[in-house]
Formats: C-alpha cells, structure tokens, sequence
C-alpha cells in the first residue's frame, strides 16, 4: 500500500493565517489595556522618573544579558520547538494571538502614561526588538505549523498511511539563521537600546 502524502498549506497562506492571529491578540491588547488602572500609568511613569534620575543602566550585567536573551529567543524558540509536537498546530495559533496581544499591551500602557510621546517611547522601546524578533518567529513559526500538521496529520490519520514528517536541511539552515539575528539583536538591546531610551526619557520628561 502507498503512503498518501501529508497535506500542508503552502507557507504564504500559513503567513497571512498567522498574520491575523497576530492581528487578533494586537486589537484584543488594545481593547483590555483601556481597562487598566490610571495608577498604572503612573506608577509607569515614576519608573522612567527614575531610572533617569539614577543615570539609567550601566555596563550590562549577566543578568541584563540573561533576560535579554529570554525575551529575544522565548517566542522564536517555543515556535520552532512546536513543530515537532502535533499539538503545535493548535497552540501555534494561540501563541501568536498572545504574542501581539502582550506587545500591544505593553505600547498601549507606555500610550496611556505619557500620551503621544509614549509611542516614540514604546518604539525606543520595543522598536528594535520588534524588528529582529517578529521575522524570526513568523518565518519559524510558519514552517513549525507546516511540520505540525503534518505530525497530526500521521497521529491522528484514522488508519491511513501517510507519509512521515522530514526535517530537512532547510529546517535547521533556517534555525540557525534566526538564531544569529536573534543574538545580533541581544547585543544590539545591550549596548544601543539603553542609549536610546534613555535620550527619549530626558526629552519626554524634560
């Protein structure tokens, strides 16, 4: 008996279906952060107060170079992580939603503490993250949902023979890729981002 071929959606539907994930958990984090306390925003802003009063952060730390590090890779890693599992292709999904649902969140609150220079301030922010990391995870995670779908596909296949999963070298090629920007982006976090923010902050809170 031939083995019937998995069946996947070619990678640009899978991108445009991600996409609108995103987009979802984008408006949804728009929608609930105007439930957030006023106080939020104040206690936002008497951080930033702050952390420029202090002189903002030295030299990085190992422990500044850690959490830089969890925050560039957790997203990219757990989506690349998922397509060996077939439950990946239902939480694929789901983590993209939260994923735009937390990054709208966090601009909306910066939004809401300081009005419109809150935006240049969430870009300082999370503008050069954004710009590293949100490639990475959807050119990952579009590829691990392919992967995904083809595991549940032979898991749950009622009897049929279908073709297993391969993971080419494309597969690790293009792991390997995102994992170098994802580290140029920690270094670039490291070293420029402090800057960057911290020239924001004294002209937003003069």
């Amino acid at each position: 008996m031939t083995k019937r071929p998995t069946v996947q959606l070619p990678t640009l539907p899978r991108l445009l279906l991600l996409a609108l994930f995103f987009l979802a958990g984008v408006l949804l984090g728009q929608v609930l952060s105007g439930r957030v306390p006023d106080t939020t925003g104040d206690e936002l802003r008497r951080y930033l107060e702050d952390y420029v009063r202090l002189g903002g952060e030295g030299a990085p730390t190992v422990q500044t170079a850690l959490s830089a590090l969890v925050i560039y890779f957790r997203y990219p890693l757990f989506a690349f992580l998922l397509g060996f599992a077939s439950i990946g292709v239902v939480l694929l999904p789901c983590v993209t939603a939260a994923y735009g649902f937390f990054l709208s969140f966090s601009v909306c609150c910066f939004t809401a503490a300081f009005g419109v220079d809150g935006v240049l301030l969430a870009l300082a922010v999370f503008g050069l993250r954004c710009m590293v990391t949100l490639p990475c995870y959807f050119l990952l995670a579009a590829a691990s949902w392919g992967t995904s779908a083809g595991l549940a596909a032979v898991s749950f296949g009622r009897g049929r023979r279908t073709a297993p999963v391969v993971y080419g070298r494309a597969c690790w090629v293009r792991f390997g890729a995102c994992c170098l920007a994802l580290l140029a982006g920690v270094c670039a976090e490291l070293f420029l981002s402090p800057v960057l923010l911290r020239l924001m902050l004294e002209r937003i809170l003069g």
